[in-house]
């Protein structure tokens, strides 16, 4: 018992590690006043600049995803005008994820109160899509978010999750999170009943081949008029890992675009 007991708990800190260290920073109002701009791309072209007078950007954390794990893609942002925070899911990540929504909405008011904005939009990886989800679904997101973004999110769970839970002998090494993200559980049942997409909401997925946590790599997609990108579709020499979604150059293009409301046309040369 004892020796299962490690082994999860061993399995879980390997494969939802992700490197950081520092606590989810206060709202912003800052930007930069620089615009950052990759060559060779007319969509890009078209959304240089187009941060001015766009909603606020919050950065959703994921799973052991500390705030400075974020800072490479809240950087490029924060270049191309755009006002950034990033959130830190609330202990990390590893309780219930009901309850990680019910403060990222706190946060989200907090936003829009310092910046004096209606609505923001939202960036998210790995499980902070979830989270951002449940937000959107049954907590009046719906009427505050303009656009969300996810990268690498297991919208209808991942196998690594089921394999962990499995190695916990059904408690994914106490981890709830993880309980929840395990393809077939209660938690995604309820949120991907009936619209995965509500509300006018505008909802982009990015996902990746080389994904090493969100298995399936499709469950990383929603339904419901999504505009879903397979990085790979576009770049097929582009290698992406899970981690990587929040540091790829190219990645960051389909975000930027997502964000503009352009044409999704990534820039497989960016770095």
């Amino acid at each position: 018992m004892l020796l299962r007991t490690i082994l999860a708990a061993t399995a879980a800190a390997t494969v939802l590690l992700v490197p950081a260290t520092a606590a989810h920073a206060e709202p912003t109002t800052t930007a930069a006043t620089t615009v950052a701009t990759d060559t060779g791309s007319t969509a890009e072209a078209t959304t240089a600049g187009a941060a001015a007078g766009a909603d606020p950007v919050i950065v959703v954390g994921g799973l052991i995803g500390i705030s400075i794990a974020y800072e490479p893609i809240a950087a490029r942002l924060r270049a191309d005008g755009y006002r950034v925070s990033i959130y830190q899911l609330p202990n990390l990540g590893f309780g219930d994820i009901r309850e990680s929504a019910r403060a990222l909405s706190s946060y989200v008011d907090q936003v829009r109160a310092a910046t004096g904005a209606a609505k923001v939009d939202l960036v998210t990886h790995s499980e902070g899509g979830l989270v951002s989800r449940w937000y959107v679904k049954f907590l009046g997101g719906a009427d505050k978010v303009d656009r969300y973004v996810s990268l690498g999110s297991p919208q209808q769970g991942t196998y690594v999750a089921n394999i962990i839970n499995f190695l916990g002998l059904g408690s994914c090494a106490g981890i709830v999170a993880c309980q929840q993200m395990s393809i077939g559980s209660g938690f995604l049942t309820d949120l991907n009943a009936g619209d995965d997409t509500p509300g006018a909401v505008r909802w982009t997925t990015v996902r990746t081949w080389q994904d090493e946590l969100v298995r399936p790599v499709d469950n990383a997609v929603l339904a419901d008029g999504a505009t879903n990108v397979l990085v790979q579709a576009w770049c097929p020499l582009r290698i992406v890992g899970h981690l990587g979604l929040v540091l790829d150059g190219t990645t960051y293009t389909i975000v930027r675009q997502a964000l503009a409301g352009a044409a999704i046309r990534p820039n497989c040369f960016a770095v």
